[in-house]
C-alpha cells in the first residue's frame, strides 16, 4: 500500500498502486484485480488513475486499488492528413500537442493545463477558454475503447458518428455515460481523437481590464464572435469586481517571424518545498492581487504570445499546489444559468470577502450555448466561476456551505473533477441525468467522489 494525494493535497490514503503497460492485457488484468481482495482493502473496488491532476478525491480510492494508466503512453495512429489521432488512455495531451503541430494540428479543447492524460480528459469531459465555439473535448472524441472489471471490451462513439468512421461498434449510451463519467463505467484503455488545423503556435492576444461586473457581463458577451479564447482573471476581494478581460485568436504567423522572447521552452521552475504554512493567506493576498491588477493593466493591448504560455501559465511552474502550505487547497468551481449570472457572481464575492477568505487564482468566463456530450458533463450554457482556497478547516468549510447556497438557489452545478466536498444534495440537483447514467457504472470500480455522493 502506498500513500497517494490528490493535486489539492488534502490529504494522502492509502492505495494499492497497479500499473498497466500492456493495452492488450488490460481487460484481463482489472478483471483478475477487481475479484481480488487485499489487507485493508475496500472489497473489488478499483479505479483508474492518470496523471492525478484532479484537485479533489475523484481520482482516489482510499484502501483500494488505483490502475495507473500513465505507462499506456503510446501513439498507436496519427494520419497528417484528415488530423485523426488513436493514441493509449495515458498520453500527456502536451506529448499529443508537441507531436501534432509540426505536422499543422493542435487538439481543438485543452483545460488551463498540458499534463492531464487523454483518458483523465475524457472522464471529466475537460473544457477550456474557447467552449463557446468548440465546445468541451468530449465533442472531439471520435472513439474510444473501454475495459470493464467482467473482462469485457466496450467500443463506443458518438450517435452522431457513422459506425464506419468511428470504430467497430456504435454503443453511443456507453460513450455519453464514459464521457464526463469520472472513470466509474470502466478503465479506458485507448481513444481516437479528431485534431484542428493549426496554422502555428502564436496567438493574437488582448488584455482588457474593467473596473466593476457591469463591464465584464456585455464585454464578454460582445467577444464571443470575434474571439475564439475568452477568460478573465478576478479579483476577489476588491469588492467591486474589477478583473483582466483575456481574449485570443489564432495567428498565421510564421515560427521565424516572432522574437525568441515569445517561446516558451524554458526550462520550468519548481515550487522546491512545501512551507511550513500557506503562502496563500490574509496578509499575502490583497497585495498581490492588487499589484498583479496593476501590473496587467500597464500591459493592456493586443500582443503576440506563445500558445502555451497564454493556455497554461501554471505549467511553467512545477509542483505550484505546494505553495499552499501542509494542509493543502480546495478548488471551488461553479456553474449557473446566464441570466442569473451576474448577481450570483456578485452574491458569492460578497460571501468570499466578508469570510476574510480569498483567493488569487480566481476565474471568470461564460460558456457557450451548447451542452456537453456526457450525461455528467459539467458545462452547460451559462456563467462560471472557479477559485482556490487555502484549506484553513471549518472556516473554509463555513465558506462553501454560503456558496452551495447561492449556486443552489440559482439551479446551477459544482464541478466534480474538482470538488473534494459538495454535498449529497446539490449534485443530485446539479446533474439530473444521474439517474440514466448510474445503470452504466461498473460494479468493480469505486472512488472516493463515487462514495460520497452516490453511495458506491
Amino acid at each position: 500500500m502506498v500513500n497517494v494525494a490528490s493535486w489539492g493535497r488534502l490529504g494522502s490514503h492509502a492505495h494499492e498502486l497497479v500499473a498497466l503497460h500492456d493495452r492488450a492485457r488490460v481487460p484481463g488484468q482489472i478483471a483478475a484485480d477487481a475479484g481480488g481482495q487485499g489487507a485493508g482493502q475496500v472489497q473489488g473496488t478499483g479505479l483508474a488513475q492518470g496523471n492525478a491532476r484532479s484537485y479533489g478525491d475523484v481520482c482516489l480510492n482510499p484502501g483500494g486499488r488505483l490502475w495507473r494508466t500513465t505507462g499506456l503512453d503510446r501513439f498507436i495512429d496519427f494520419d497528417a492528413a484528415s488530423g485523426r489521432l488513436r493514441c493509449e488512455a495515458g498520453v500527456l495531451l502536451r506529448d499529443i500537442q508537441r507531436m501534432s503541430l509540426p505536422h499543422g494540428w493542435l487538439l481543438p479543447v485543452t483545460p488551463g493545463t498540458q499534463l492531464v492524460t487523454v483518458g483523465g480528459a475524457i472522464a471529466n469531459d475537460v473544457h477550456g477558454k474557447n467552449h463557446h465555439v468548440l465546445g468541451s473535448f468530449g465533442d472531439h472524441v471520435l472513439s474510444l475503447r473501454l475495459a470493464r472489471t467482467d473482462g469485457s471490451v466496450i467500443y463506443c462513439s458518438p450517435g452522431d458518428c457513422s459506425p464506419g468512421d468511428c470504430g467497430p461498434v456504435r454503443e453511443a449510451g456507453w460513450f455519453a455515460a464514459t464521457v464526463g463519467g469520472m472513470g466509474l463505467t470502466g478503465v479506458i484503455v485507448e481513444a481516437e481523437l479528431q485534431l484542428r488545423r493549426a496554422r502555428g503556435p502564436w496567438l493574437v492576444t488582448d488584455t482588457v481590464p474593467y473596473a466593476t461586473l457591469d463591464e465584464f457581463f456585455p464585454l464578454a458577451d460582445a467577444s464571443k464572435a470575434g474571439w475564439e479564447h475568452t477568460v478573465s482573471w478576478i479579483d476577489c476581494l476588491s469588492g467591486s469586481g474589477r478583473g483582466l478581460f483575456l481574449r485570443a485568436n489564432p495567428a498565421a504567423i510564421p515560427y521565424c517571424t516572432v522574437s525568441e522572447r515569445h517561446t516558451v521552452r524554458r526550462k520550468p521552475r519548481r515550487m522546491p518545498f512545501v512551507p511550513p504554512v500557506s503562502l496563500v493567506n490574509s496578509l499575502s493576498l490583497q497585495p498581490f492581487n492588487a499589484a498583479y491588477f496593476r501590473l496587467h493593466q500597464r500591459r493592456a493591448g493586443h500582443a503576440i504570445a506563445h500558445f502555451e504560455r497564454f493556455g497554461y501559465p501554471l505549467d511553467g511552474l512545477h509542483d505550484w499546489n505546494r505553495m499552499y502550505g501542509p494542509h493543502g487547497f480546495y478548488q471551488y468551481q461553479s456553474v449557473v444559468p446566464r441570466a442569473d449570472g451576474q448577481a450570483v457572481t456578485q452574491a458569492m464575492l460578497a460571501a468570499i470577502k466578508a469570510s476574510g477568505q480569498g483567493s488569487f487564482l480566481a476565474v471568470l468566463k461564460t460558456f457557450g450555448a451548447r451542452t456537453g456530450a456526457g450525461m455528467m458533463s459539467f458545462p452547460r450554457p451559462g456563467v462560471t466561476l472557479a477559485l482556490d482556497f487555502p484549506n484553513r478547516g471549518a472556516s473554509t468549510v463555513r465558506l462553501f456551505e454560503r456558496l452551495d447556497a447561492i449556486v443552489g438557489e440559482a439551479g446551477g452545478r459544482l464541478y466534480a473533477a474538482k470538488d473534494a466536498r459538495m454535498p449529497r444534495a446539490l449534485f443530485e440537483a446539479g446533474y439530473p441525468r444521474l439517474a440514466e447514467f448510474l445503470p452504466y457504472r461498473d460494479p468493480g470500480i469505486s472512488s472516493s467522489m463515487s462514495r460520497r455522493l452516490m453511495g458506491s
